[in-house]
């Protein structure tokens, strides 16, 4: 391939790129990012086991402090 042209290619690439992505940022910027479903699981499972291992009175405490984490 002739480099005048694969420059030119690289340059309409590119240029493809930078507005997918421009688009792509604001599409996604006034949407609040969702929380996986794994990171959700393993919280919860975090706050259960918490929940076995402490007394009673610490239950409350480690659920509230495990819910402040996941936010």
């Amino acid at each position: 391939m002739h480099a005048d042209i694969h420059l030119t290619l690289h340059h309409l690439a590119a240029a493809e790129r930078e507005r997918s992505a421009a688009l792509a940022a604001r599409t996604t910027s006034t949407a609040a990012p969702a929380t996986p479903v794994r990171v959700r699981l393993g919280w919860q499972i975090v706050e259960f086991g918490l929940r076995l291992a402490l007394p009673e009175g610490g239950r409350d405490a480690a659920a509230r402090a495990a819910h402040s984490l996941a936010a």
